[in-house]
C-alpha cells in the first residue's frame, strides 16, 4: 500500500508531460489556388472550446503567425494559423510582400471570402464550441480581420495589432456584429494621423463596438521580436507594448467569449 500514492503521482507526471499543444498542417482551395494554414490545440483540455482565426503579416504564413497561433493555444483556445496568399509564399522582401498583400487587397469581397475559408477550416475542426470564435491580425492581417468585421463575419470579436486600417464603408453602417480591439503604436509612420482619425470617424458613424490602445513612441512591427532584421527603420520591436497588448486581447476574450 505504501507504493500507490508514488506510483500515482508518477502516472500524473507522466500523463501532463504527454499532454501539450499539437499541430496539424490543414490544405485547402480557394477557385485555384492552394491554401495551406495550421491547426493548434492543447490536448490536455477535454471539450470544446472558443476558437481564434490568426491572420499573418503581409511577409506571408511565417513561423511569427504559427507562433502566435501556438500561444493561443496555450492559453486553452483552438487557433488556426490561416493562408492568405497561398501556395507556400512567404518572403522577407518587403517589395514582394507588398505585391502580393496588393493582389489580396484589390477586390475587397475576395479578401473577405478568402478569409472566410480561414474560419471556416477552424470551426470545422470539431473542437470549437459553438460560435465562440474571434479573428486577429498583424500589420495587414489586422486590415484584414477589421475587412471581417465589416462584412459583418460571423465572430465575436476581432483584434488588430499594428494593422493598417481601413475605413468602415457606408455600407456597414449599423451592421458591424464584431466587436473590435484595435492595438496601434503612436509613432507607426506606415498609418497617418489622418488615415487613424478617418478609421475612428467611420467607425463611430457605423455604430460599431470599438476600442483603440495605443501605444506612445511605439513603431510598427511592435509585437514580432524579429521585426528590426527587415531592415525597414518603421519595423521595431517593443517588449512592453507587445505584453500590454498581448494582455489586452486575453481581456478582450474574457469579455466577448461565453
Amino acid at each position: 500500500m505504501r507504493m500507490i500514492a508514488p506510483i500515482l503521482v508518477l502516472l500524473s507526471t507522466i500523463a501532463a508531460a504527454q499532454a501539450a499543444v499539437q499541430s496539424k498542417t490543414v490544405e485547402y482551395q480557394d477557385d485555384d489556388t492552394k491554401l495551406t494554414g495550421h491547426l493548434f490545440w492543447d490536448d490536455a483540455i477535454d471539450g470544446e472550446r472558443p476558437g481564434v482565426l490568426v491572420i499573418h503579416e503581409w511577409w506571408g504564413l511565417n513561423e511569427y503567425a504559427k507562433k502566435r497561433a501556438a500561444m493561443l493555444a496555450e492559453l486553452g483556445y483552438v487557433a488556426f494559423a490561416a493562408d492568405m496568399y497561398g501556395d507556400g509564399r512567404v518572403t522577407d522582401q518587403a517589395e514582394q510582400a507588398s505585391t502580393w498583400m496588393q493582389e489580396v487587397t484589390a477586390d475587397v469581397e475576395g479578401w473577405r471570402e478568402r478569409a472566410l475559408l480561414g474560419l471556416t477550416q477552424l470551426t470545422a475542426s470539431g473542437l470549437v464550441s459553438g460560435d465562440n470564435v474571434a479573428a486577429i491580425g498583424y500589420c495587414f492581417g489586422g486590415g484584414t480581420v477589421l475587412q471581417m468585421s465589416y462584412g459583418n463575419a460571423p465572430l465575436k470579436g476581432v483584434v488588430s495589432f499594428h494593422g493598417s486600417m481601413p475605413a468602415a464603408p457606408e455600407e456597414a453602417r449599423g451592421q458591424i456584429g464584431p466587436r473590435i480591439l484595435v492595438l496601434h503604436g503612436q509613432s507607426d509612420s506606415f498609418v497617418a494621423r489622418e488615415v487613424v482619425d478617418n478609421f475612428r470617424a467611420k467607425l463611430e458613424e457605423a455604430g460599431a463596438d470599438w476600442e483603440m490602445n495605443t501605444y506612445g513612441g511605439v513603431r510598427h512591427g511592435f509585437t514580432n521580436p524579429n521585426a528590426s532584421r527587415f531592415g525597414i527603420e518603421n519595423l521595431v520591436y517593443d517588449r512592453r507594448a507587445d505584453e500590454r497588448s498581448w494582455s489586452r486581447m486575453q481581456g478582450f476574450f474574457g469579455e466577448i467569449f461565453d
